[in-house]
């Protein structure tokens, strides 16, 4: 074992953990029959790729790699499956053409005309949008169509073994049904020949050495039908255990709301004589209500909302952190996820290999984070944005470039990309809630002295020196019980918000000259929002 896997193995990152118990505890330190450790992320393509999607990509991803760290040379791959053969129950909301998918709920969404017009069907269309979705982010994956396992006899083996342990299978089943539905349970969802529906119908008759089934059609008729050639598909909990036993799944996440249906799924692969995946079970988003971030009740945020703010690594690394506790995701938290990853990135170089596997940005980078210069932090950027009402980025990097002298665009790129998200969160959502407020009395006393104070400073003007200033003048007015409040009274008056920044680092960027005019304009009780 090399000295880097070493490490590895002794890291207490999430990823490194749930490595280990892969290789040691799942796989009992053997690679598979098959020659491959596989990875499995599921993707129910009757609406778009989310934000969803993309977490547990990048998280299996991250796990992956690690993997890969912790045993070299075994070789591993990851499968992005989508269950592209599930019958449409409802006509989504966010598309086109709703008429032309009206009439054909009920049939495998592979069968159903695309109402965006781009592809032979609504399914392969949005598999195209996962594939495409994935690709924009790097992932490295392979692509794995249920309609395409059923039709072309991947799964046939697969489903004879379930028509071989019928009555084992449903077994798990029945007791989490109701009476009605118990009574008509098969793990076997016939597709109709003349309507092509997928139905949910009794199943009558079995042969097994034939491998076939005869169900009852709505209609009232006896049909005879294969279980194989995608004549039939699985009811989902049976699927998603066949799935593993069929392709050999050996690790796979999923959400808080499947707990029970790992657990049913996993006793149904070890009928089939299958080995269930290691799973790990990670906590839902919500929204800032704390409410379960749903794709129907729109209360959450897209992938493209953040990405509109942020970098895309500033996202990873909101995916990466406590993957099993609940996190609310909404648009306020996404400047501290960007100032998080530039302090994990900043704190990358120079690290002992231990300390490296630790810091989350290995995770995000695949043990390779880029070396950028980023002398400002993005909190700074946006009160920088706020002060100066910018609407460009010109206007901030006239700022930047005197605060670092010799940054330009050219030379911090990762810098130029965050002053260009500070400028768009600016103006959609710090310029509309901005609320100024005007300065009590004994406030103006304390502003003029700050005034004052900085007028006759003629030291270093260090974001440290400066901030120990403003330091001393907030000591030495009493209206201000803690100087807590003496800075919270400083963002309301002066940026119109209740949080801000380190106070010397503002003054340092934004300039001593100009944070007098700023407080002059204050005392005066001038209208700071224009």
């Amino acid at each position: 074992m090399t000295e880097i896997a070493t490490h590895a193995h002794q890291s207490n990152a999430w990823p490194f953990q749930e490595g280990r118990f892969l290789w040691q505890d799942r796989l009992k330190k053997q690679t598979p029959e098959k020659g491959f450790v596989l990875f499995e992320t599921g993707y129910g393509p009757s609406g778009l790729p989310h934000i969803g999607t993309f977490g547990e990509v990048v998280r299996t991803t991250m796990v992956r790699r690690a993997f890969e760290l912790q045993v070299p040379g075994v070789r591993t791959r990851l499968f992005a499956f989508s269950d592209d053969m599930d019958g449409l129950r409802k006509v989504p909301d966010n598309i086109p053409n709703k008429e032309m998918v009206a009439p054909h709920l009920g049939k495998p969404l592979t069968k159903i005309p695309d109402p965006f017009g781009t592809h032979e069907s609504f399914g392969h269309h949005n598999n195209a949008r996962l594939k495409a979705f994935l690709d924009s982010f790097g992932f490295e994956y392979e692509f794995k169509s249920s309609t395409e396992c059923y039709t072309s006899g991947e799964f046939d083996t697969a489903l004879l073994r379930v028509l071989e342990r019928y009555d084992d299978v449903i077994n798990v089943i029945l007791p989490t049904l109701g009476p009605e539905r118990r009574a008509t349970y098969s793990p076997f969802l016939p597709v109709c020949p003349k309507t092509g529906v997928v139905l949910q119908v009794p199943v009558v008759q079995r042969d097994a050495k034939a491998g076939t089934i005869v169900y009852e059609h709505p209609d009232g008729s006896k049909v005879e039908t294969p279980v194989t050639g995608g004549a039939c598909k699985l009811q989902w909990k049976c699927d998603w255990a066949m799935r593993w036993y069929a392709l050999g799944v050996d690790y796979e996440m999923s959400g808080k709301d499947l707990i029970d249906s790992v657990k049913l799924s996993s006793r149904i692969c070890t009928i089939l004589g299958g080995t269930p995946p290691a799973n790990l079970t990670y906590e839902l988003f919500l929204d800032d209500q704390g409410q379960k971030i749903s794709k129907s009740k729109g209360n959450g945020i897209a992938v493209e909302d953040w990405l509109k703010y942020a970098p895309p690594e500033s996202l990873a690394l909101f995916m990466y952190q406590k993957p099993k506790a609940a996190k609310r995701l909404y648009f306020d938290v996404i400047p501290k996820a960007v100032d998080e990853y530039l302090d994990f990135l900043g704190k990358f170089p120079g690290s002992e290999d231990l300390a490296a596997l630790d810091n989350p940005v290995w995770h995000i980078h695949n043990g390779h984070p880029p070396q950028a210069q980023v002398p400002l932090t993005f909190g700074i950027l946006l009160n920088l944005a706020s002060v100066c009402h910018a609407e460009s980025a010109d206007v901030i990097w006239a700022y930047v470039s005197r605060y670092a002298p010799g940054a330009t665009p050219a030379t911090h790129p990762l810098l130029d990309k965050l002053v260009g998200y500070a400028v768009a969160y600016y103006r959609d959502f710090v310029k509309p809630a901005k609320v100024y407020r005007k300065p009590t009395a004994d406030e103006v006393k304390a502003l003029e002295d700050l005034r004052d104070s900085l007028k006759a400073f003629d030291g270093d003007a260090s974001a440290e020196n400066l901030q120990t200033l403003v330091f001393e003048v907030g000591k030495r007015h009493p209206v201000f019980p803690g100087l807590r409040d003496w800075f919270k009274a400083l963002y309301q008056i002066l940026l119109g918000q209740d949080q801000g920044p380190r106070m010397g680092s503002f003054i340092a960027l934004y300039g001593v000259s100009e944070t007098l005019a700023l407080l002059d304009r204050a005392i005066a009780g001038e209208d700071l929002a224009g």
